[in-house]
Formats: structure tokens, sequence, C-alpha cells
């Protein structure tokens, strides 16, 4: 019996991973997991309840206490922490920091990295983070690697929060963007690396309707090839 694939999206922040998650996913039909999400969710967590990110065992504990699900109310995708809808409090550069900071615990990755599988293993899905195709699906029947200059995503970064309203200074906010990802590229436990089988599309000078268009040729491609459960 034939099932649907398992695509991985994954990129540094800022490479356009959520939107263009989002975008394929309901392209495809498929559901849209946003890892990112899950780990600001628990970022955000930490943060309320005053918990120290290099503190593994109250991360543990934490972790074991939270529930995280999607919802779809129309187009819009909304982010629930235990039952609370925090979709907005979970996207300031504070709680970009903060996702970068818990997600190198290995207690909280083993957590999300379970709860991911749960939600993906039959197929139909796109997730997107930072290591979907290394280490949470490495059996993932597609891989992206989307890729963007610093000064573009902290760009769009920049003009995201604006738009939000905001007050943001553009460097600053660049600033933020290298610093993610020197934490995410050095953290000990699964950091930022490019899946060997993974396709690179650098999205720096492309719009995202372009993007998208590369990524359903290739995922298009693969459902006519057929994936067999």
């Amino acid at each position: 019996m034939k099932r649907e694939l398992i695509v991985a999206i994954d990129g540094p922040s800022g490479s356009g991973k959520s939107t263009l998650s989002r975008l394929l996913a309901a392209a495809l039909n498929y559901i849209n997991i946003d890892t990112g999400a899950m780990y600001r969710s628990v970022g955000l967590a930490a943060h309320r309840g005053a918990i120290d990110p290099a503190d593994t065992q109250a991360l543990a504990e934490l972790c074991a206490r939270l529930t995280i699900e999607f919802v779809r109310n129309g187009a819009v995708e909304r982010v629930l922490l235990n039952g609370e809808d925090v979709s907005e409090a979970i996207r300031t550069p504070e709680m970009s920091l903060m996702a970068s900071r818990v997600s190198a615990c290995l207690a909280v990755r083993d957590a999300m990295g379970r709860l991911q599988r749960e939600m993906g293993n039959r197929g139909g899905v796109v997730l997107e983070g930072r290591d979907i195709g290394t280490v949470v699906f490495p059996q993932a029947e597609v891989k992206f690697f989307l890729l963007a200059s610093a000064a573009e995503r902290g760009r769009r970064r920049f003009e995201e929060l604006r738009a939000k309203g905001l007050q943001v200074d553009l460097q600053q906010t660049i600033a933020e963007v290298e610093q993610r990802d020197a934490a995410d590229c050095n953290r000990q436990h699964a950091p930022l690396l490019q899946a060997d089988d993974a396709l690179a599309i650098d999205t720096t000078t492309m719009t995202i309707e372009q993007v998208l268009q590369e990524m359903l040729v290739i995922v298009n491609k693969r459902r006519l090839q057929g994936c067999e459960a």
C-alpha cells in the first residue's frame, strides 16, 4: 500500500522555512509540523517558569508537563501550549534566542523528537527545523536545506517584526540572526547541518513563490515515483 511522503525542511533562522513549510503542506494537502514553534513554546514555558536553560533536569521535568498542539482555523495555523494560544508570544526575538538555548538540551530535543516522530511517522507531513533531515527523520523521502545570507534573513525578520508594530533595529536584528546561527551550529546535540541527501536552495534573491514552485516540482516528482509503506 502506498503512503504519502515525509518532507523535511531544514535551514538557519530566517531562511523561509516556516512560511514555505505552511505553503508546501497546503499545496500538497499535507499536515504541517512547525518544529521551531515547538522549541519556542518550550522556551516560553521555561522563561515564564524562570527556568535556567542550562538546568537540564528542570527542562526535562518541564517537557514532561507540556502539551503542544497545532490547530488550523481556516488558513490560519495556531500553536497551543497547554491549551493556551501562544502563536504570537513565541515569535519575539527574545523567544527566538530562548528557543536556541533550550534546544541545546538533549532532554528537550529527545522529548520534542519523540513528539515529532509520533506526529509524522505515517507520512503526508511537512516538517521544518534544523535537524529534521539529519536526526528526527533521516529516512524522509524528500529533504530540503534552505539558505540565505545573514543580512537578508535579518532584513526579513526586521520587516516581519515591524509589521507587527514592534520597535526594532535592523542592525541589531541582523546581529541576533548571526547570534542564533552561531548557537545552532555549535551546540553539542544535533547541531544545524545539511543532510548529505538534502537539496540546498539559496533563497537570498528568490521570492517565496519561486522557492515554493521549485520545491513542488521535486516533491511531486517523488510522489509520482511512489513510496511503499
